[in-house]
Order: structure tokens, then sequence, then C-alpha cells
């Protein structure tokens, strides 16, 4: 049997470390929650008390949770967006390089515009459908910011 080249064995050592920390921390962080519908999985990360705070006391608290608003409904986009938001959060966690106090991305805001939308489409055909995209645009949080979160601070 052959020996095995050191460049070999350097790079499974390295492939193995990588693959391990990437288990740990994702162990760690609880990352397994993530995947639920359980508004406290937002709580792990002690900087989103005061969002879980602000929903727990608000209007849509008996009617909607974090991924009803936060996420695209569509199975493939829900964990895409699930992904692309635990990326960049265990990044600016890692980092600490997140802005105080938290706020949503202009992709994610889109995200909670549309759910908005779908959830209120009878309610708000008028005046938002006419109007979605551009300078023309309607967001809904821009005159309804407390909804969500309770009233704004």
């Amino acid at each position: 049997m052959a020996r095995p080249r050191r460049s070999h064995v350097f790079i499974a050592a390295l492939v193995g470390a990588v693959v391990g920390l990437g288990l740990f921390t994702f162990g760690y962080a609880r990352g397994l929650s993530y995947m639920s519908n359980d508004p406290r999985a937002c709580t792990n990360c002690h900087v989103m008390n005061d969002q879980f705070a602000s929903w727990s006391k608000s209007t849509h608290h008996h009617v909607a949770v974090c991924n009803d608003c936060h996420v695209p409904h569509d199975f493939v986009g829900k964990y895409l967006a699930k992904a692309r938001n635990g990326w960049n959060h265990s990044k600016a966690f890692t980092l600490q390089d997140f802005p105080e106090p938290i706020r949503i991305t202009p992709h994610n805001a889109a995200i909670l515009q549309t759910n908005c939308v779908r959830c209120h489409e009878p309610m708000v055909h008028d005046t938002v459908l006419g109007a979605v995209s551009g300078a023309q645009s309607l967001d809904c949080v821009h005159c309804h910011q407390g909804v969500g979160h309770g009233a704004p601070r």
C-alpha cells in the first residue's frame, strides 16, 4: 500500500479542522433552533432581546411569529434567507461589527414588505399595489413602524 503524501495529509487535516470548527460553532450557537418557527430562537443572541420583548407586546404577537414577517414563504426562499441571515449574523456578532440599535437590511426590508402585503392584501390593495417599486413605493413600516415590534422608541 502506498504511503499518503504529506500534502494529502495536510489537506485532510485542514479540511477536518474547518469542518470540526464549523460543527462546534453551529452546535454552540444552537444553529438547529433557527430552523424552527419558535420566536425564542431569535433570543439566542442577547442583542435581539429588545426585539423579542417588544414583539411579545405587539399587536401581531398572537397572529405572527418572526418567520411570518422576516423570511419568504416558499420553501427554498425561506431557507436561503435563513442561511444568508445566519451567515451575516454570525459574522457580525463574532466580529462585533453590527449597528446598535439593530437595523433591518434593504434586502430583508423587501422581504418584510412582501409579507406585509401578502397578509394584508385585501386591505392595502389600492394603497400599495399600484406603487410597489422605485421612488413611488410605499413601505408599510414607514407609517406602521411599531406594529411588529410594539411601540417605536
